[in-house]
């Protein structure tokens, strides 16, 4: 009977109120549930200490709290932490703390899998098993925001969706997620912090334009070259760069928010001069920000890091076209906690 019980924490505040009220109860419980569930991040029912033993036990009778436990942690020598993330039907995902001396940042996940067939990622390996649902989202911040206080003295002040899956094709349970994390009643973080990173699905960064969030966006970018793009990116067939561009034009127009555009150089696959040219005048629509990111292998060899001097040419080029470009040199890489290589080897 017990895999019957609805988990709780898939009602609106609204429908607790309700839930109590129909239970012949005032419906003020249900804000008090739901600032346990939200604002306490409660494990249990147990745990609500200001309701009395009788209704914790009406709803221990009623619901579950589907609650993500850490099932293993993995520390690297440069106080990166990994979470391997068991959910409640037993499926993990794998989630990341990075700590810099001003801020610590949670990579996040928002699917088992990915949707997307990106070649150099190992989470593109994992068929898509299933979306996260808003709290297990909302679970894996709550477990490294405990984790950057007991490590690392300090709250977390980051969140990044750049772990496992394509966040757009979670939408409505990601955008659930972000409203409990930024919200008062929630976890009460600046959607400023927040970074959402897709691979490129236009019609999806069109709707979030309209939907007017608040929090900014990144774009894996790696190629402004289709036939490039294409050749890595297998998805880009579909979704190509003039539709991601128009995308792209049309969120700013709406937004006026700078978009950072993250880009690996490989060896042999992008690190020509006509590769940098094409990317320049990808970006030069709309302010951006380029993110060069150091490649981290996932074994077999095909993708390589480009030498210092192809990324030192890609800097040189963005800058003098007045485009603000940074070098992002990977975490946790010794424990597989770094860009692309999260695939649940821990």
């Amino acid at each position: 009977m017990e895999n019957k019980k609805k988990d709780i924490r898939a009602l609106t505040k609204e429908q607790l109120r309700d839930f109590f009220v129909s239970e012949g109860d005032k419906a003020f419980r249900g804000n008090q549930v739901y600032e346990w569930l939200w604002q306490k991040s409660a494990h249990s029912f147990e745990d609500m200490t200001n309701i009395s033993k009788e209704t914790r036990s009406m709803l221990e009778a009623n619901f579950v709290i589907n609650h993500i436990k850490v099932d293993s942690m993995q520390k690297s020598s440069d106080g990166t932490i990994k979470n391997a993330v068991k959910l409640h039907d037993g499926l993990i995902v794998e989630s990341v703390l990075i700590p810099t001396k001003k801020r610590t940042t949670a990579c996040v996940s928002s699917q088992v899998g990915c949707s997307l067939d990106c070649k150099f990622c190992a989470t593109a390996r994992l068929k898509r098993m299933r979306n996260l649902n808003p709290d297990e989202i909302v679970d894996q911040v709550v477990a490294i925001d405990k984790e950057s206080r007991l490590y690392h003295n300090k709250p977390l002040s980051n969140i990044v969706f750049m772990g496992m899956g394509e966040p757009l094709m979670n939408y409505n349970n990601v955008l659930k997620a972000i409203d409990k994390i930024t919200s008062p009643e929630g976890l009460g973080m600046s959607p400023k912090r927040i970074v959402v990173s897709t691979s490129g699905v236009p019609k999806m960064i069109k709707k979030m334009a309209d939907d007017e969030v608040k929090f900014k966006l990144a774009v894996s970018l790696h190629s402004a070259i289709d036939e490039v793009r294409t050749s890595i990116m297998p998805f880009n067939a579909t979704f190509p760069l003039k539709d991601l561009r128009e995308a792209l034009e049309y969120w700013y127009a709406k937004t006026k928010n700078r978009i950072t555009y993250e880009y690996v150089v490989w060896k042999g696959i992008n690190d020509q001069d006509k590769d940098i040219k094409a990317l320049v005048e990808f970006c030069k629509f709309a302010p951006s920000k380029v993110n060069l990111i150091e490649y981290n292998p996932i074994d077999d060899g095909v993708f390589q890091q480009a030498n210092s001097e192809a990324i030192d040419r890609y800097v040189s080029v963005l800058e003098r076209n007045n485009i603000t470009v940074t070098v992002r040199r990977s975490r946790g890489k010794d424990i597989d906690a770094a860009c692309g290589q999260l695939a649940n080897k821990s």
